[in-house]
């Protein structure tokens, strides 16, 4: 008797191993891959802008170059910082990815260092002789504990994910330096939208009223490239900052939204 009990526990731990090892096979394949669509997001039209492992797409802002203070590390977009803050990195500078859209759902990870700062610029123009700040909204990157922007500006406005100096996030959710975020901005016929780990946390209209009176009030006063964000297009690049800091991007896609 103890041996046929015996032969069934086998038997069952046996069924149990080859179960939990197919369900773990399976989760797998289903997991989403790091810097990749997925067979239904290509169907829908998404487009990947970083592949993991090269900068095809990429130049920086200005250059036909990507400036050598930004590398590819761990399945990421790196700008390894000069902590010299805004005035930036040894061979750095603003990158940009190399076409234009105008309405559009872009996503992307991102996570930062201690005290780190970066932004996501969208509808940039490519202006000889001015920054890409002058004329772009930017959705800004930071560590809200550590980093002295995070209460400066106005109700927060300067924390992460928050229309930069104009309109903060809310809720604000994001997680601590060193994890994981995932942003996403929404740009269709002037309205825009921004998502900070999977929320809604600000919409705002462009080139309304409202928008002028925001900007008036605003340190961005009279900046006629800012006011009019992507051109008499009212399209534009999307490009990630060099603010001095390390900073990391990926799973960067984006559909064209017709």
């Amino acid at each position: 008797m103890k041996k046929v009990v015996f032969m069934l526990a086998v038997a069952g731990a046996f069924v149990m191993s080859s179960c939990g090892s197919g369900a773990s096979k399976k989760a797998a394949e289903e997991a989403p891959k790091l810097n990749a669509l997925t067979q239904q997001e290509i169907e829908d039209g998404w487009i990947l802008m970083f592949d993991g492992t090269t900068f095809n797409g990429w130049r920086g802002y200005g250059r036909t170059d990507i400036p050598t203070a930004w590398s590819i590390d761990d399945d990421a977009i790196k700008i390894s910082g000069s902590g010299a803050g805004e005035a930036g990195s040894m061979d750095g500078g603003d990158i940009i990815f190399d076409r234009q859209f105008q309405n559009f759902e872009l996503k992307f990870d991102w996570k930062v260092s201690r005290a780190g700062n970066s932004g996501v610029f969208y509808l940039a123009q490519e202006i000889e002789d001015l920054p890409i700040w002058r004329s772009s909204p930017e959705y800004q990157i930071l560590d809200n504990v550590n980093h002295l922007d995070a209460r400066l500006g106005k109700d927060g406005n300067r924390m992460s994910a928050s229309l930069y100096d104009l309109i903060p996030a809310k809720p604000q959710n994001s997680n601590p330096y060193g994890e994981w975020n995932t942003g996403s901005v929404i740009v269709f016929k002037g309205t825009v939208v921004h998502f900070q780990n999977d929320q809604n946390v600000l919409e705002y209209h462009l080139w309304t009223p409202a928008w002028e009176e925001m900007i008036a009030n605003s340190k961005f006063a009279g900046w006629e490239e800012f006011i009019n964000a992507g051109g008499e297009n009212r399209m534009g690049y999307i490009g990630l900052q060099d603010h001095g800091d390390d900073v990391w991007f990926r799973n960067i896609k984006i559909k064209v939204l017709e």
